[in-house]
């Protein structure tokens, strides 16, 4: 039996200057991802409710006590770190992963150099480069 007539169509009608939806980390630009707080750079792919980072943190660097109104997780790819989350803190390490809520205070102290997969949902308004509200 020809399953094919049976299976659902997608039609993607792609927009002039519309972006593709493959990436590869090594031919994105890197950037810093809050330079008042942190050192964190690196590569962003950002759609219309949330943007996902391979970020690239030196040891011996901190992400400075802060809070934003998006949520955010980060999953330790390589190295280790000490987070905190509101009054808790733990030291995580790859395999591990931290989900920090929308306005909580939170900080990480960098133990070594450290690699993780950052997203944050976007919230309409909110720079996340210049942790600030857009005018």
């Amino acid at each position: 039996m020809d399953w094919s007539s049976h299976l659902p169509t997608l039609s993607l009608d792609r927009k002039e200057n519309e972006a593709m939806p493959f990436y590869k980390w090594s031919e994105l630009e890197s950037d810093f991802i809050t330079p008042s707080y942190s050192q964190g750079k690196g590569p962003a792919v950002k759609g219309a409710k949330i943007e996902v980072a391979l970020m690239h943190y030196p040891a011996g660097t901190i992400a400075k006590l802060h809070t934003h109104p998006n949520e955010q997780v980060q999953a330790v790819l390589k190295g280790r770190a000490k987070y905190r989350v509101g009054n808790e803190e733990k030291v995580l390490g790859p395999g591990e992963v931290v989900l920090i809520p929308a306005n909580t205070e939170h900080a990480v102290e960098i133990l070594e150099d450290l690699e993780v997969i950052n997203c944050k949902d976007v919230v309409q308004g909110w720079s996340v480069y210049h942790a600030t509200w857009e005018k």
